[in-house]
């Protein structure tokens, strides 16, 4: 007997994908546990004034930058192509959430390559929070889309 909670609609599938698979969830648990690292890097030097946390908050900030690049594409690559995606309010808050996400994370990063330990108050920690902050609710609506809207989902059902 088919679970009735499984619903008929198949959903929409990735057009980045390898073997069905799409690539953007793949992707995505690394820019956010880097930025989110980086706001707890950031309060334990803030706690220690130990240089290695200022130094780990400069690796997990660029580290977050490039994978959430990487993820960006391919998320962009089906918001571009794929019109059904574009027409849902959470698809458009997902996308330009994470676009403001990179470019925070790209100024904090910048920031901190020439000098570690200054920036990190008040702007390098303000930056970390507020990425965090956004990351909460670009991740609700990445969550919408995929659970809610099925989007990205590779069509097949359990029986």
């Amino acid at each position: 007997m088919a679970n009735s909670n499984i619903s008929q609609n198949n959903g929409v599938k990735s057009t980045a994908s390898i073997a069905g698979h799409p690539i953007h969830p793949m992707l995505i648990p690394f820019p956010i546990a880097f930025l989110v690292g980086a706001l707890l890097t950031d309060i334990a030097y803030l706690a220690t004034a130990d240089f290695f946390w200022a130094r780990a908050s400069l690796w997990l900030i660029g580290g977050g930058f490039i994978t959430g690049a990487l993820a960006a594409v391919f998320g962009l690559t089906d918001f571009l192509t794929i019109p059904k995606i574009r027409a849902h309010k959470a698809a458009w808050i997902h996308f330009l959430g994470n676009a403001t996400v990179l470019l925070l994370a790209l100024a904090n990063w910048l920031m901190r390559l020439t000098e570690m330990t200054t920036p990190i108050l008040p702007w390098g920690l303000s930056l970390s929070a507020l990425t965090a902050a956004i990351l909460l609710v670009t991740g609700w609506y990445g969550g919408e889309l995929s659970y809610r809207h099925k989007i990205g989902v590779t069509g097949h059902t359990i029986k």
